[in-house]
């Protein structure tokens, strides 16, 4: 899966899964570019750093306009803070669906004649609460379940040039893990609900990333990546009472 020669652009790839993605890419030859408003603070080795808001519509079509080439666009700026719904405002919210949803769909219009001529892929990072329910983040699940609905209809429109994939990510260890899982007999607690026995780590998400824009990946487009572990055991199977070892 080697991407020499390659360009390759990375939102929000400063740092936790979006450095790792960039690690991977570079790794493979490629050349990188990694996109974010504030630039990394540990210089991520052989990227180029852009500063760029991803929500900001005429700084991404300013920022592509001046790419003299590129051949993957891989859209993983996003995020959200607890919250749940009803202490925020519906502004608040949608400036979640907006960040997570809309502003991949700036950056993938705003690409799309440069990845047209290169015959280039996109990659959508989305995560595993597009497919569940997510309380305290609810207009992130929404937004990242629009993403992998985005990325299928893409798919089928710009067909034969640009293939579009979703990396569907579930739970990432990063430097923010404790903000979500607290010290590290916490993140060991959630580690062990995964069937893997422990959570991704970014260069997962990266190698998973670099298959998807590579050739070995030349007849996908319009998939969806599961990168989760084998996901979550069934919370009903720990409640029932029947006995399935005797």
């Amino acid at each position: 899966m080697e991407l020499n020669g390659r360009v390759v652009v990375v939102t929000g790839g400063t740092r936790g899964v979006g450095a790792g993605i960039a690690r991977r890419f570079t790794e493979a030859g490629a050349e990188v570019v990694v996109c974010a408003r504030r630039p990394p603070q540990v210089p991520l080795p052989k990227a180029e750093f852009a500063a760029l808001d991803v929500r900001d519509a005429d700084a991404v079509r300013h920022f592509f306009a001046g790419l003299p080439r590129l051949d993957v666009l891989v859209n993983n700026a996003g995020g959200a803070p607890y919250r749940r719904l009803t202490d925020a405002d519906a502004e608040r919210h949608a400036r979640v669906v907006e960040l997570n949803l809309l502003a991949p769909l700036t950056v993938s219009l705003a690409a799309y004649e440069h990845l047209r001529r290169t015959r280039g892929s996109i990659v959508m990072i989305g995560s595993v609460s597009g497919g569940r329910p997510s309380p305290g983040t609810a207009a992130y699940g929404a937004a990242k379940a629009g993403l992998e609905s985005l990325a299928r209809s893409m798919a089928v429109e710009w067909a034969p040039d640009v293939r579009v994939n979703t990396l569907v990510v579930g739970m990432v260890r990063t430097e923010l893990s404790a903000v979500h899982y607290g010290d590290d007999d916490g993140v060991a607690a959630v580690a062990r609900t995964v069937p893997l026995g422990r959570l991704a780590e970014p260069s997962d998400v990266g190698d998973a990333a670099v298959f998807l824009a590579s050739d070995a990946a030349a007849y996908i487009s319009g998939a969806s990546l599961l990168v989760h572990g084998g996901g979550e055991r069934p919370a009903f199977l720990d409640a029932a009472t029947t006995d399935r070892d005797g």
